[in-house]
């Protein structure tokens, strides 16, 4: 069975892997095109290019999607399955292509948390598990028919990047077992009809705005939200007229005593912000301008007036 895989983050590095692993014939990768990043402006290759060129595999990198060369192209290498990881919307043109179609790896256990960002709101919504799903894809997104799903356990303080680790690694696992499946044609679709709940959890895209601490908020919301956007794209307070990240930090569930948004600290070992209902103490922490660095570090190059 030949098959083209689409990926370009880190994430979907591990399921090329696993596939290469499993001896499945990959005759092509499509990620996308090389660009500039930094402050030098050097060009920046994907993750999925870097991997695919080390192992010798084709890589496409189109522009646009539906680009009559890369379509030719895509057809020439006569694939009988497509495989998407962490990319972009493809279009009809390009999933409906191969005779087995095309297949996709989502980071939640769907029909919960369609969208972009699934790890990240999965953790700032306080979940206790999460998952990942393969499915068959059609024209709207993360809508198509199910075909395996797998579970992964969110403790108290997993951050999104742990478990954007846990997800990617089962994901691997869970998309060898799916193209395993497929090629045997062992397998059954589920229509995501049949898991609907009254009210669906969904995962759009997140902004900066959306990253800003409102300490007005449950002392529970705030944590979840610190933790659901670390390490990426990161929650963020003003201090000291100047922005602050904040990576890691700990919850303290006692009444604050002073009024939401102010804070405490010894000047040495601790600085924590009162929310309504009690204390968020910062661990981990990168002021506008500076490194990341432990609060301990961050206090002693400072001064508390």
């Amino acid at each position: 069975m030949k098959i083209i895989f689409m990926g370009t983050p880190e994430f979907a590095v591990a399921s090329l892997a696993a596939l290469l692993n499993a001896n499945f014939n990959i005759v092509g990768v499509v990620t996308a095109p090389d660009k500039p990043a930094g402050r030098g402006q050097k060009i920046n290759e994907s993750a999925v290019k870097k991997f695919a060129v080390e192992n010798n595999l084709k890589v496409l990198q189109p522009e646009k999607l539906k680009n009559p060369e890369f379509i030719k192209e895509l057809k020439s290498l006569n694939a009988d399955l497509q495989v998407v990881v962490a990319f972009r919307m493809l279009p009809e043109i390009v999933w409906n292509m191969p005779k087995k179609g095309t297949i996709n790896l989502h980071a939640s256990l769907l029909p919960n948390y369609r969208g972009a960002a699934p790890i990240n709101w999965a953790i700032i919504n306080g979940e206790k598990e999460s998952g990942v799903t393969t499915f068959f894809l059609k024209q709207e997104i993360d809508t198509g028919d199910i075909l395996f799903s797998d579970k992964v356990t969110i403790d108290e303080e997993m951050t999104a990047g742990d478990l954007h680790d846990a997800l990617m690694e089962k994901g691997a696992e869970l998309l060898v077992k799916t193209v395993k499946a497929i090629d045997n044609n062992d397998y059954q679709e589920i229509p995501q009809e049949s898991f609907y709940e009254e009210n669906l959890k969904h995962a759009p895209k997140i902004f900066k705005d959306d990253c800003k601490i409102n300490w007005n908020q449950d002392n529970e919301i705030i944590y979840n939200m610190i933790r659901g956007l670390s390490p990426f794209p990161t929650a963020f307070t003003q201090f000291l007229d100047k922005s602050l990240k904040v990576f890691k930090a700990v919850k303290e569930d006692v009444d604050p005593g002073i009024s939401a948004g102010a804070y405490l600290s010894d000047g040495k070992t601790y600085l924590k912000f009162a929310s309504k209902n009690g204390f968020i103490s910062l661990k981990e922490i990168q002021q506008e301008g500076k490194k990341k660095m432990e609060i301990e570090d961050f206090l002693r190059g400072i001064r508390l007036d």
